[in-house]
């Protein structure tokens, strides 16, 4: 039974990596009936499971806006997980902004980027934008900004057992990484709780570490030399177009490397752990798991060998 005076509170993208574990983590703190789960198609795995669990599904696909205005109708708390469109992410965005302005939503929370505001990451630009957006539309806001995610450094671990190597364009920058688990936690703790509007979260991991560091951490968990590679932007993107990633997945990737070498993705304000009260992921002990769970090493032209 629904509860009428309990929030409803409603995830995006609630199929990917990141939604499915924010809803996992609601499900910890409210009813399953204050949840309201967005898919693109209820025809999904994953969408079976969330609505296994007494979760509503309703049709939210940023790119039609029909969608979203039902979708968001009753809804008192919004996150938008940022789209992976390569194209209109702002455009996206909007669609989802415009919508929950029109049904009233109580509070928007959005996954914006690790100090956007002044961020030189090739990302950042669009996060400005949709961070424009929003404080235009009037809507009550909070920004979880967040870092580096870990599981983009343990997609190096594999191809690093086969080639003794990781590579990147990171030089001694560092990286304050957490896990997507950690920040889903933070997502489910905004949403939750009450006076969140107009709050910004730079959400970091604990520990920060430099890709020489991460080499190290591989090396000490599979017992064998593993070195870190350091080379020009250019010279990286190359790298991973040449082991097949797309253009511009491997541009975003080597420009993220190169703004990192400016301080760009390391934070030690811990307001991440602060918020989750719990300390981050460990990187060295997610290296080792990671390493552990690998019977061998299997590099494909579509994984990443490097940040």
């Amino acid at each position: 039974m629904k509860n009428a005076d309990a929030p409803r509170l409603f995830i995006t993208g609630s199929t990917g990596e990141l939604g499915r574990l924010v809803v996992s983590e609601l499900l910890k703190r409210v009813p399953a009936s204050s949840i309201v789960a967005g898919v693109r198609s209820v025809d999904h795995d994953v969408a079976r499971q969330i609505a296994a669990e007494g979760i509503e599904l309703r049709i939210a696909d940023y790119s039609r806006p029909d969608t979203l205005l039902t979708a968001f109708t009753g809804i008192d708390r919004l996150l938008l997980i940022s789209s992976s469109a390569d194209h209109d992410r702002v455009g996206q965005h909007r669609n989802v902004i415009e919508a929950a302005k029109a049904s009233d939503v109580r509070l928007f929370a959005y996954t914006s980027l690790l100090h956007a505001d002044t961020s030189v990451l090739g990302l950042g630009e669009d996060h400005r934008r949709t961070e424009a957006l929003l404080k235009a539309s009037g809507l009550p806001v909070v920004l979880l900004r967040h870092g580096w995610y870990m599981e983009n450094h343990m997609a190096s671990v594999s191809p690093a057992l086969q080639y003794g190597a990781v590579i990147g364009s990171a030089g001694e920058g560092r990286f304050s990484t957490a896990t997507r688990a950690d920040f889903a936690e933070a997502a489910a703790v905004v949403l939750s709780t009450e006076d969140q509007a107009g709050r910004i979260y730079e959400l970091a991991g604990d520990q920060s570490y430099s890709l020489a560091d991460l080499a190290d951490a591989i090396a000490t968990s599979a017992g064998k030399p593993i070195a870190y590679k350091d080379m020009p932007g250019a010279a990286f993107k190359n790298a991973l177009v040449g082991m097949g990633l797309p253009e511009s997945t491997a541009k975003l990737i080597a420009d993220s490397d190169v703004a990192a070498s400016k301080g760009a993705l390391e934070d030690n304000d811990r307001q991440l752990s602060a918020l989750i009260d719990r300390p981050t992921a460990s990187y060295r002990q997610v290296v080792e798991q990671t390493v552990r769970g690998l019977a061998q090493p299997h590099p494909t032209g579509s994984e990443r060998i490097c940040s």
